[in-house]
């Protein structure tokens, strides 16, 4: 953990009023995103979050408790349970398991937490890869140019030459990228 979560954590659990504002506003915006782009309103959203910060805060009070990951990670994880199972209830979504709930936000948190190693191997196996691979593979997949865009682009002589070396890059990619997860 970094030491400013640290620090941060370390002044929530002295019920510091100033540190949980700034734990409400550094967060609000990514759960407000996850509730308003699944079916939700801001209004929802607050809701939400609010109940998040609450559980949070609970178990900060507990001793026993030990934070795995980022601040943040914890909040979506339970933002993102907690909007599932109301979604459940408005039946216009998906349905929670009999049972399942906030208190099960470990598997959701150690969930996250792999996504966000996978993100950042990913990243570097990006770097390693070098140009023009990278700017390929982030101009087909990223910013969704076409072959013939990439062919002009690049400067290839078709598309299929594009194609041929689009997909060479994507292999490499995998190679460094499933190397780093070893």
């Amino acid at each position: 953990m970094h030491f400013l979560e640290e620090a941060l954590i370390s002044e929530l659990r002295k019920k510091n009023e100033a540190a949980l504002k700034q734990l409400y506003r550094e967060n609000y915006v990514m759960i407000l995103k996850l509730v308003v782009n699944n079916s939700g309103t801001e209004e929802e959203a607050k809701d939400v979050y609010q109940e998040a910060i609450i559980h949070f805060y609970e178990r900060l009070s507990q001793t026993e408790f030990e934070l795995t990951c980022k601040i943040k990670t914890y909040l979506y994880a339970v933002c993102r349970k907690l909007w599932l199972q109301r979604l459940a209830q408005r039946n216009k979504f998906v349905r929670i398991e009999e049972g399942e709930r906030v208190a099960d936000v470990e598997e959701a948190v150690n969930e996250m937490e792999a996504k966000e190693k996978d993100f950042s191997v990913m990243g570097r196996s990006l770097d390693k890869l070098g140009e023009p691979c990278r700017s390929i593979l982030e101009d087909y997949y990223l910013r969704s140019l076409t072959m013939d865009e990439i062919t002009e682009k690049f400067g290839y002589t078709n598309s299929d030459n594009a194609k041929n070396q689009k997909y060479k890059c994507l292999q490499r990619l995998k190679k460094f990228f499933f190397e780093a997860n070893r």
